[in-house]
């Protein structure tokens, strides 16, 4: 069977671990394209005005891999990885509105319910429409998601070496071992955001090797340790409510607080609600942790010159009040 996967939302973050596991499986796993304008395009005419980019993006990628006649949709709804957290609502929904969005996908969509108790998300239970649908034993579903659970846990190694996400998937698919990134730069920035704000090439125009071009050195959240984003959370009198919000604001608190970051970028896109909070308390913390930061808002308007202006003038000034204060 051919499982088509939209390179979108979290395949930015768990496409390793899902690819491995419908390949041990036995089947094809076909990917849509890398996201262009036509993509964009398509997906906004099939969605409501109000919803997020990354939401209209995501039907893009769904016609895309109708045209690509797959066999199986995977869209899985995301529940839960930690007690007391969820997903944001759109994850909650998102195997519904794709129903109704294509009439074409009716019974042809997989649907695993992900309410795991971490982030490794490799508990049978969360399978076990898999498992149903393929008529696959229990002993041989539990093999294929070890060695996807194995295969994810190398990249998350990856990552946490100081790797993009693009980087750490193209790495994990080579039998060396991977030594840690060495980062040249003069200056280094946090940049923060969902990974599919800040790994989709289209969305972001690519910011994290723009950053890179300039000479900056580049520090993502999936590059720090879970126990580290928890530490800095932990202090709050209450956490945000969403899985991902939470581990961004904990790296940014401890980007701030990190002698090695002079600067933090937040990429955000335009509609999303749980960012209209995180944002703000980023925002917030730059005054008190008297470090640089820049919010970088986009949608499926946004130009690429006007991203890079803005960005070669923020690793300017970084780089103008970091020698300043080398001279004082």
């Amino acid at each position: 069977m051919k499982i088509g996967i939209p390179r979108a939302l979290l395949f930015y973050y768990y496409f390793p671990l899902w690819k491995t596991l419908f390949e041990e499986l036995g089947h094809e796993v076909i990917i849509s394209d890398v996201t262009k304008k036509k993509i964009v395009d398509a997906g906004v005419k099939v969605s409501v005005p109000e919803i997020c980019v990354p939401i209209k993006i995501f039907n893009g990628h769904i016609l895309n891999l109708i045209e690509k006649k797959v066999d199986y949709f995977f869209i899985p709804r995301m529940i839960s990885v930690e007690r007391g957290l969820t997903f944001c609502p759109k994850f909650l929904g998102l195997p519904d509105m794709a129903r109704y969005t294509f009439p074409a996908l009716e019974g042809k969509i997989i649907t695993p319910k992900i309410s795991a108790k971490n982030e490794t998300i490799s508990d049978l239970d969360c399978y076990r429409e898999v498992q149903k649908l393929f008529n696959i034993e229990e002993r041989e579903m539990k093999r294929a998601l070890r060695k996807a659970k194995k295969h994810w846990m190398a990249f998350r190694k990856i990552s946490k070496k100081g790797y993009l996400i693009h980087e750490a998937m193209n790495l994990v698919e080579k039998p060396q071992e991977v030594k840690p990134k060495v980062h040249k730069g003069d200056v280094t920035i946090g940049l923060i955001g969902y990974v599919y704000d800040v790994y989709d090439e289209f969305v972001s125009m690519n910011i994290a090797s723009k950053l890179e071009d300039m000479g900056a050195n580049v520090l993502t959240f999936e590059m720090l340790e879970e126990k580290i984003i928890a530490r800095e959370i932990k202090p709050m009198n209450k956490a945000l409510f969403w899985t991902f919000s939470n581990k961004i604001l904990g790296a940014g608190i401890n980007f701030y607080k990190d002698p090695r970051i002079d600067g933090i970028v937040h990429v955000t896109a335009f509609g999303c609600g749980p960012d209209s909070l995180l944002g703000k308390l980023l925002e917030l913390d730059s005054g008190e942790f008297n470090k640089p930061f820049m919010t970088v808002r986009v949608d499926e308007h946004t130009g690429e010159s006007h991203l890079q202006t803005r960005i070669e003038a923020f690793v300017d000034m970084l780089r103008k009040k970091k020698k300043k204060r080398v001279v004082q």
